[in-house]
């Protein structure tokens, strides 16, 4: 378990330097399971999604020798399916590289799903049985039940898998941070999913903070992580927040049940084996944080769409291409160091570079599927980043069908109370005519654009001096983004890489379309209810389902 000091249950904080920061007193903070902690569980499954009638391996490591398990279906209406009383699960081993090679532990029980079982969203309970109803769970685990056969009035949810196993610290590295040797701040290039998801991926207490700090800050001061604060105190890994189901899939799969939509649910790497897996359903949905991808990902959506799919992305940080290897099971993304480490740098397969859609290199701008990327977009209110951001998009062209209902005019902000603007955004290159924004075209945009709403972002933490030592991430994607336009980061460049907007767009594509708000905290408006963001989907759910 992740620990704020050493004492938190089932975990360390590792006290080795980083490696690829200066020296001082930084710490790898990740989460790595011993067995002399307080008690705590983890558990991974054979696989990440399965059908009705397939049958469910559980690989269970505990500090304690009894654990009590609850398999539940996390819809807008929690369903209990399956418990039972574990009395002999042990400690199983972690291996030093257990993020990149996995787990290999023993299976520790298995669950024959039911014929008859109701497709979605499903989390596995590991509690200590003799503790009260109200004590922390132990761990938590999570699967997918897909629909037995495609039904075609239903939504189709992509959850995105691989940005979760990219925030996925569990064992000791992610894409982000850890104790990988050689490589900056000791992020892993390859990450395995035989390993249980990073604690609060997956489940969270009523009150965790999101990314994006509760209130903009009244004063010049220090930028604060609230999450991080929360997470170092709680004993939770340290980007809950920025990945997985519970903070932000979950929230649109519980606001399309509630206003009474079926969603069928396929994971990433379904969508990648697959190339006929949303030929069925008229409308597909990506919520949240979904920034990695591979090409195949992305040919099958564009496929979908030509063929007169429609797409809806209420998603943001459309960034990195990737790629998967052994059967789906290991994730590779150099990303920033993929120009210089990547083995397929230089060769005829250099267009699978694990770097930025924008790269030349790569060659496929991530625009020419969504409308928008991230490199264009970046950050607001997040940290140093732009804290004090209204929240919200500014309204461009009310006209347009999506705003229906909305009563929205120009120049009016929408989404701002529920800091939908925030976090990471998408934009694009773009230019104002008497008043509207256009797109330029120059980064992959598709004919037939409409910028509808957008707000401004940058790429990099500004602020007083004596608050950088506090900022998160500096200017580094500025500095990666002069870098793959082939520019020296100096003088006015500075200020140009920065510079950056998100935005709300739709456009058609072949005989289908695609309606893109570029931000990962769409959700967070539905979560709260906010009445233009649950107007907004509603109305594009509806036009894309046909209804």
């Amino acid at each position: 378990m992740t620990t704020a000091n050493g004492s938190r249950p089932g975990g360390d904080l590792v006290p080795e330097p980083i490696s690829g920061l200066p020296p001082g007193p930084q710490r790898v903070w990740v989460e790595i399971p011993r067995d002399d902690g307080y008690p705590a569980a983890w558990c991974y499954s054979d696989r990440r999604a399965y059908r009705p009638g397939d049958t469910v391996e559980l690989f269970i490591s505990s500090t304690t020798p009894r654990v009590g398990l609850r398999i539940f279906r996390d819809g807008v209406e929690e369903t209990t399916v399956h418990r039972a009383t574990l009395d002999s699960v042990g400690f199983q081993p972690v291996a030093a590289d257990a993020y990149e090679s996995g787990c290999d532990w023993t299976a520790t029980t298995e669950f024959p799903l039911p014929s008859d079982l109701r497709p979605g969203p499903y989390l596995v309970e590991l509690r200590d049985p003799s503790a009260s109803e109200h004590a922390k769970p132990l761990g938590h685990h999570f699967f997918v039940v897909r629909a037995p056969a495609a039904r075609p009035h239903a939504l189709v949810q992509v959850l995105a898998t691989c940005t979760w196993s990219a925030y996925n610290d569990w064992g000791g590295a992610s894409h982000y941070f850890g104790l990988h040797p050689g490589t900056a701040r000791g992020r892993s290039p390859r990450l395995s999913a035989k390993r249980p998801w990073a604690r609060g991926q997956i489940w969270l207490p009523e009150g965790a903070p999101r990314m994006v700090a509760s209130a903009r800050p009244r004063r010049p001061q220090p930028p604060r992580y609230e999450f991080a604060e929360w997470a170092y105190l709680n004993g939770y890994t340290k980007y809950y927040a920025a990945a997985g189901w519970a903070s932000y899939e979950r929230h649109f799969f519980r606001w399309a049940e509630a206003s009474g939509f079926d969603v069928d649910l396929i994971i990433q790497e379904d969508l990648h084996d697959d190339p006929g897996c949303l030929a069925p359903y008229r409308c597909a949905v990506f919520a949240g944080h979904d920034e990695y991808w591979t090409a195949r990902m992305r040919t099958h959506v564009d496929d979908f769409v030509e063929a007169g799919g429609r797409v809806a992305r209420f998603a943001g940080n459309f960034m990195w291409q990737i790629r998967l290897e052994d059967g789906g099971d290991t994730q590779i993304a150099y990303k920033y160091d993929a120009a210089e480490r990547d083995p397929v740098a230089g060769t005829e397969a250099r267009h699978l570079l694990t770097g930025a859609w924008e790269d030349p290199a790569v060659g496929n701008p991530g625009a020419t599927t969504f409308g928008v990327n991230a490199l264009r977009g970046m950050y607001a209110g997040f940290g140093a980043f732009a804290p004090r951001s209204s929240r919200g998009y500014t309204v461009f062209r009310p006209e347009h069908w999506a705003l229906d209902g909305t009563g929205l005019g120009y120049a009016d902000t929408l989404g701002d109370e529920a800091a939908v603007f925030s976090y990471e955004v998408d934009g694009l290159d773009y230019e104002f005519r008497e008043g509207l924004p256009h797109p330029t075209g120059t980064d992959g945009a598709p004919e037939g654009l409409r910028i509808i709403a957008m707000n401004w972002s940058t790429a990099a933490e500004a602020g007083r001096d004596a608050d950088r030592s506090y900022f998160m991430l500096g200017d580094g994607d500025a500095r990666y983004r002069a870098g793959i336009a082939g520019e020296e980061y100096t003088g006015e460049n500075k200020s140009r890489f920065a510079r950056g907007a998100g935005m709300i767009v739709s456009f058609p594509r072949g005989e289908g379309e695609v309606f893109t708000a570029g931000t990962c905290e769409w959700v967070n408006g539905l979560r709260t209810d906010d009445p233009y963001i649950t107007r907004i989907t509603d109305n594009v759910v509806r036009a894309y389902l046909g209804r």
